[in-house]
This record gives structure tokens, C-alpha cells and sequence, in this order.
């Protein structure tokens, strides 16, 4: 069951994130070292200026590539950036003025709006561990340092006499690929040279280890978690989770050592919930082929509580559909979405916000047995726990 909003939907706009870095990496390519001229522009455009664009326009089709998978994995960051180089796209793709260039401008301005409108599919927060945060961190600085530094030391070099050419310095000299363009003329040079080679190669070595590493580990913990996907065949009577959220958390230390099975797209959370003893299955709960794999049919029931009421409404609905008998159970975010959730398929929906306010509105009249309760709800064990505010 694929979900619609906006123009297309939200894997509408990943798609077309992929097709715009596509172009936009082979227009970059077929345009380096052509004359070729097409659009009005290209009488004012100068040939510099045309090369300049199709080298960059590569570098922004990888960037691009890189934000399509940031969507894929909903995240918000991505977002953000893709639609802030879809309107450098389609100005190289002028700049370029070639008749390569006509799809590349054309694509990247009707990706605008389509991502645009479907933002709300993109809600999740791009976190980076602090070993993560710190090779990226030095991998920046190395290159401030080493552009920064050449330029200033320009007098000590042969080959530096613009900001680019110690960027270029920086980036071979760094990456040890050395093309010996650029050498130092003196021992200051020098040791600033080695400075840069040794911080270079070091910053470049941690931020693969750090951001590869754990991208190959989330691949292969998927891979043998499929691999061993025959073991939901033997369920029978399980609880089924649809989702992983903030009210998820509870739920499953409620549920104890019942059999159980969460569904859940994040990898990093089907990682962590597996480290913890958990049956996880990567996947989209609102996908009839997941739903199976996971044993819908033997179900004893499905609990749908995330943090988003329209993702439970088409995962219930879904779950409805593959077993009319099971009984599902949801959590509201918003009150507002009891009774959709109900009409989704959901045979009793609880809302926290109701459930709360009206054991505040007990507990301030002081009806016994309420602070019992609420203590029971948020986990306190004993009244102490709770502070007095008198």
C-alpha cells in the first residue's frame, strides 16, 4: 500500500532526487571540454565559465546522491539539502548551455515542489555518534588548515598563488596523491607539507572507519537478520509491534516475555532493539509481504505506536486486510485521530493526552487510588520517587 501526498508522494520525491544527481553527473561529464553552445545564454556565458559549471555540476550530482539516500532513511537534514542544490542544478544546467543541459533544468525545477510538499515524510533526525561528530569534525579542519595555511605561506611554495591552488595543494597533498605540481620551496614549506599529509591522511582514515563502519555493520546485521527470517514461521500467538516510538518503549517492557516481533524501516533501531534480545524485523509495517513474513496470520495481536497517527492508520489497515480476526490495538498521538484510527481498523484505541488529563484532573480531586495508578504509569516505585511540591 503506497502512500500519497503532495504531488507524488514521498518516494516520488526520492526518486527524482536520484534522477536529477544522474543528469546532473552525466551532464557534468559529456559537457567537460565540449564548445558546444545551445541555450540564449550562451553568447554571455564565457567558456571558462561553461567548464567551471560542468565540473561542478558533477560534484552536485554526488552531493545529490548522497541526500537520495539521506531520504530514503527519512531524514530531515536531507531534506533540507536537496532542496537547496536543486536550484544549483538547474543554473549549471543553464550555465552549461548545452542541449544535455535542457532534461537537467527542466527535472530539477519540477523536483522543487514535489519535494517540497511531501517534507512531512521526512521527519527523522540525522544523529551522528561523538566519534562520528569528531572525524568530521577533523576532516573539515584539515582542510581549513591546510587551504588557509598554504595561502598564507604562498612565498614558501612554487605553484600558490591563488586561494584555488592551495585548495588543490590541500586536497592532493592530503589524500597523498602528490601530483608534484605544487612543491615547497623551503623548509618551512616543508614541514608545513608534512603537517598536512600526516593530519590529512589521519582525518580521512577516521571519518571511513567511523562513517562506513557502522553503514557495513547496520548492513549486515540486516542481512542475517533476513537470513534467519524463517524463525516468525513458528510463531504462533504472538504480538505483533508496528513501529518503533516513544510510546513503543513502555509497551514492550509491559508485554515481558511474551513472544513478540517489532517491525520497524530504521536500521539503527532494529540494530539496538536486537542487541537487547528483541525479535526485530527490518521493514515497512504498512507492506503486505512484511506483514506475512512476520506472521500476521498467527498473530495473537498488533499493537500499532509510534509517533505517527497516519503511519498506524495504514499499517492497521493493512494488518485488517491480511487478518480480519486479530485484535489491534493503537496509541493516538493526537486525540483528534481516535476515531480515524478506529475506522482504519483498530478494534481499541488509547489516547496518553486523555488518559493523562484525566488522571491529573482525579489525582487534584483527590480520588483514592489515582496516584497508585499514575505512579504504576510512569514507572515510579515507590511515592518517593516522586518529588513533593509542597
Amino acid at each position: 500500500m503506497e502512500r500519497r501526498t503532495g504531488i507524488l508522494g514521498g518516494r516520488a520525491a526520492v526518486l527524482l532526487t536520484t534522477s536529477v544527481a544522474v543528469l546532473s553527473i552525466a551532464t557534468g561529464l559529456a559537457n567537460i571540454g565540449t564548445g558546444v553552445a545551445f541555450d540564449p545564454f550562451a553568447p554571455v556565458i564565457p567558456p571558462a565559465l561553461r567548464q567551471a559549471a560542468a565540473f561542478t555540476g558533477t560534484v552536485t550530482g554526488f552531493m545529490l546522491l548522497i541526500g537520495a539516500i539521506g531520504l530514503r532513511r527519512q531524514v530531515h537534514v536531507a531534506w533540507y539539502a536537496v532542496l537547496l542544490l536543486f536550484p544549483v542544478t538547474a543554473l549549471q544546467g543553464l550555465v552549461q548551455a548545452s542541449p544535455l543541459s535542457v532534461p537537467l533544468v527542466v527535472l530539477s525545477l519540477f523536483a522543487i515542489p514535489t519535494v517540497f510538499l511531501n517534507r512531512h515524510h521526512f521527519d527523522q533526525s540525522l544523529v551522528l555518534s561523538p566519534v562520528q561528530s569528531a572525524a568530521t569534525i577533523a576532516v573539515v579542519g584539515t582542510q581549513l588548515y591546510g587551504a588557509i595555511g598554504s595561502f598564507a605561506l604562498q612565498d614558501h611554495f612554487v605553484g600558490i598563488e591563488t586561494i584555488t591552488d592551495a585548495i588543490y595543494f590541500t586536497v592532493v597533498t592530503s589524500s597523498t596523491v602528490g601530483y608534484g605540481d605544487v612543491t615547497a620551496r623551503t623548509g618551512t614549506g616543508r614541514w608545513f607539507a608534512m603537517t598536512v599529509v600526516v593530519l590529512g591522511t589521519a582525518s580521512f582514515a577516521a571519518a571511513l572507519g567511523s562513517l562506513l563502519g557502522p553503514a557495513i555493520e547496520r548492513r549486515l546485521a540486516r542481512t542475517l537478520g533476513r537470513m534467519s527470517d524463517q524463525r516468525y514461521d513458528l510463531l504462533e500467538d504472538h504480538v505483533i509491534v508496528l513501529g518503533y516510538g516513544d510510546l513503543t518503549e513502555p509497551i514492550l517492557e509491559e508485554l515481558g516475555d511474551r513472544p513478540l516481533v517489532v517491525v520497524t524501516p530504521n536500521d539503527e533501531q532494529a540494530t539496538a532493539l536486537r542487541e537487547r534480545g528483541y525479535d526485530v524485523f527490518t521493514g515497512d509495517p504498512t507492506e503486505d509481504e512484511i506483514l506475512g513474513r512476520v506472521g500476521i496470520e498467527t498473530a495473537e495481536a498488533v499493537v500499532a505506536a509510534t509517533n505517527n497517527d497516519a503511519d498506524d492508520a495504514f499499517a492497521i489497515m493493512t494488518a485488517r486486510q491480511l487478518n480480519a480476526g486479530v485484535r489491534i490495538v493503537a496509541a493516538a498521538t493526537d486525540r483528534d485521530n481516535v476515531k480515524k484510527l478506529k475506522r482504519s481498523g483498530a478494534d481499541t484505541v488509547i489516547s496518553p493526552q486523555v488518559i493523562g488529563a484525566h488522571l491529573l484532573a482525579r489525582s487534584a480531586l483527590g480520588t483514592a487510588g489515582i496516584e497508585a495508578i499514575a505512579e504504576k504509569i510512569v514507572g515510579a516505585d515507590h511515592p518517593n520517587d516522586v518529588p513533593d511540591e509542597g
